[in-house]
């Protein structure tokens, strides 16, 4: 028998880590999270004290001034986050989302401008993929850069941008070489900063869930940016951000299950309290059966989370699968359990009273960002397929 199976367990500094993270998100974010749903306001209170604490952006390296937490570090980050309120968790989620292509394939230089700002809180970053008319097929992006001289000029529109508006930096892919016999290999990446010539936000989504984190189109009217600011060569661009996403569809998968977490102890609180029939509803086996399934759900996604995580962070090759699966059944199991609280706290469950039907809400978009949970399942198969 290998011994080594005796450690299949979080590292102490992990727990140490949910413990610290825990502990702020009771204090400093949960307080304030219905205002910001009821407001659609940017979570400053959380921003403040993630930056503060330095859970912003766990992610970046030391050597950009960063913690140099690791992947499963920054997936019980986001989780811990989540479970109090889904809006603040996406500050540190899309800081991983917008620097990881950076940290991926851009020159040192690049990394150098880049990187601390986002280690010392002072900057986020967002990440500009998708358009109207690009959605699931990204390689049909119609957002265009031009080389002119020592400069690049973007013109184009880009949507759902998470924290446009908030962010300092974004990393935009757009079509540098039209006429590639592949359309795929057209696409470039690039960095651009708010305040360059030509780049302006628009005006927020309104939206039925995380509504405390604003989502903008974004638009580049020749927008113009110094030619070192091309995240590795031209072409490389949808590479990087399809090799991103392996990164990043885990934190997605640990947003889910903070949500899902919230919920299932929101509603273990409200049926030990609730009487009818001259008894706690918690002693009604249809209730307690139910509490089961989502508790037994929710360990299965985290556990499945952290293995995806762990791998992206080992760099083992084709990651696809595991990283697909993990942020398909987390976010699966988000709606489910989410679902599931509402009707566990019965007609309160719909009123703004209670967290569980914001948690709802907002559970529903974690199967939709980052690659819905129908193209996961593409992903999937042909991992499955491929061998």
């Amino acid at each position: 028998m290998n011994p080594s199976f005796g450690t299949y367990q979080l590292a102490e500094e992990h727990e140490a880590l949910r413990e610290a993270v825990r502990s702020l998100a009771e204090k400093e974010i949960k307080p304030f999270a219905a205002e910001v749903d009821d407001n659609e306001r940017f979570p400053v209170e959380a921003h403040n004290a993630l930056v503060k604490s330095g859970f912003a952006a766990v992610h970046v390296p030391e050597s950009y001034d960063g913690q140099g937490a690791d992947s499963v570090a920054t997936c019980i980050v986001i989780e811990e986050v989540a479970r109090v309120c889904a809006s603040s968790s996406l500050i540190p989620a899309v800081n991983k989302l917008g620097t990881m292509p950076i940290l991926l394939s851009a020159s040192e230089e690049l990394k150098q401008l880049v990187m601390p700002s986002i280690a010392s809180g002072e900057a986020m970053a967002s990440y500009a993929l998708s358009e109207r008319e690009a959605g699931s097929d990204t390689a049909s992006m119609r957002t265009r850069a031009v080389l002119d001289g020592s400069d690049w000029v973007l013109n184009g529109t880009k949507c759902w941008i998470t924290n446009a508006g908030e962010s300092t930096w974004y990393t935009v892919m757009a079509v540098t070489d039209p006429n590639a016999a592949k359309k795929s290999a057209g696409i470039s990446a690039f960095v651009v900063h708010k305040d360059d010539p030509g780049f302006s936000v628009g005006p927020k989504e309104r939206k039925l869930g995380i509504k405390g984190s604003p989502t903008r189109e974004i638009y580049f009217e020749n927008c113009t940016i110094p030619a070192n600011r091309i995240i590795g060569e031209p072409g490389t661009g949808l590479k990087t951000a399809l090799k991103t996403l392996d990164h990043t569809r885990p934190t997605i998968g640990a947003q889910a299950v903070g949500i899902a977490q919230g919920a299932l102890e929101a509603a273990v609180a409200y049926v030990k309290d609730r009487k009818q029939f001259g008894k706690s509803i918690s002693d009604f086996q249809g209730v307690q059966f139910m509490l089961a399934d989502m508790a037994m759900k929710i360990e299965a996604a985290r556990h499945m989370v952290y293995v995806a995580a762990a791998k992206a962070e080992r760099g083992e090759p084709n990651i696809g699968f595991i990283t697909a699966a993990a942020k398909c059944f987390a976010s699966d199991v988000a709606m489910e359990v989410t679902t599931d609280a509402v009707q566990l706290f019965g007609g309160a469950g719909y009123t703004r009273d209670f967290p569980v039907e914001r948690m709802m809400r907002d559970a529903k978009i974690t199967q939709i960002y980052e690659g819905t949970n129908q193209v996961q399942r593409v992903v999937m198969s042909r991992a499955i397929l491929n061998g």
